[in-house]
């Protein structure tokens, strides 16, 4: 097997691992949540046969070894259960919800991404000028600020003050995009500007690095118009910092929008999740612990994956 095979076979190892580990760490902490959940489920007033029925039904009277390794099979087969709140299959609440949250933060991405790597590289560009101190003030701004202040503030001025977008983002398969589109675009900025100013900087620092090494001063030697040594030479030769660092944010833009949801009530994952926690819905709260989980880990292996591809260092470690 060739080295570089058996470094991604690794990685994919490592991350089935952290996701085993994970889950075990969601059935633990559930398990060590005071009360009984059939006695908070039914109320006070049930009488201890309906609750020892309810037990019975939720799989409780089993050991938690046994009920953890049905959980995680049933999870893996894309069965997650029924919700105690409502009845209904979870499959198809967290279908709908899930794919809302995809739509937010891939709407987020495709601003973020090509906008920080294109003000990464102007700032290494322009380094030290007035351009390049202006966006470090900006982004370590953002960098600094918690999401929801972010989010309140452009609700106040932008649609409190002046009216310009809705405070809520509800939205709902009826919508065309272009509404949907209108509807988030005020948690899509927030989103945007709290990714953008990570992404930013490690952009800036990666090219900055590369632009001590040789074979850029030989390219300037050659007399080479410094955009096209920055954008042609530097760029791609620091594009494993910046593909970890990317993937890395998309993996908190999918994640990490539980806040923005919140605070905007828009109807994704991470608003289900929270309402799910303060009904008790447990097997809801596993069930979006886990997906989350899941797409965290595969986000950041596969920024692994890219990362080991764009490197010839890291695709020949020997």
């Amino acid at each position: 097997m060739s080295p570089l095979k058996e470094l991604l076979l690794k990685r994919i190892a490592f991350g089935a691992l952290t996701l085993i580990v994970i889950s075990v760490l969601i059935f633990v902490g559930v398990e060590l949540l005071p009360g009984d959940l059939a006695q908070a489920v039914l109320g006070q007033s049930a009488t201890p046969e309906t609750v020892a029925a309810f037990r019975k039904e939720l799989k409780l009277d089993l050991p938690p070894h046994v009920r953890y390794f049905a959980w995680l099979s049933d999870f893996v087969q894309g069965d997650f259960g029924n919700s105690l709140a409502n009845g209904r299959p979870i499959a198809g609440l967290i279908g709908w919800r899930f794919a809302n949250t995809i739509f937010l933060a891939a709407t987020a991405a495709a601003i973020a991404v090509p906008l920080s790597i294109l003000l990464g590289i102007l700032a290494a560009l322009y380094r030290n000028s007035l351009f390049d101190r202006i966006i470090s003030i900006v982004t370590l701004s953002m960098i600094s600020f918690p999401e929801f202040f972010i989010a309140y503030i452009l609700i106040a001025f932008l649609s409190v003050k002046l009216g310009l977008f809705p405070s809520m983002a509800s939205i709902n398969d009826r919508m065309s995009l272009w509404d949907k589109l209108y509807m988030i675009i005020l948690p899509c900025a927030t989103l945007t500007m709290v990714v953008t100013a990570h992404m930013m900087r490690q952009t800036r620092a990666s090219i900055i690095n590369i632009l001590g090494t040789s074979f850029i001063e030989m390219a300037r030697l050659k007399g080479l118009k410094r955009l096209r040594v920055v954008v042609l030479h530097a760029f791609p030769n620091a594009l494993s910092p910046v593909i970890n660092v990317v993937a890395i944010n998309l993996a908190y833009l999918v994640v990490g929008v539980v806040i923005v949801e919140v605070v905007f009530v828009y109807p994704g994952l991470g608003q289900l999740l929270v309402d799910s926690v303060s009904k008790r819905d447990i097997p809801v709260v596993q069930a979006a612990g886990l997906i989350f989980a899941t797409t965290y880990v595969i986000l950041n292996l596969l920024a692994d994956i890219l990362a080991i591809l764009s490197n010839p260092r890291l695709r020949s470690p020997k």
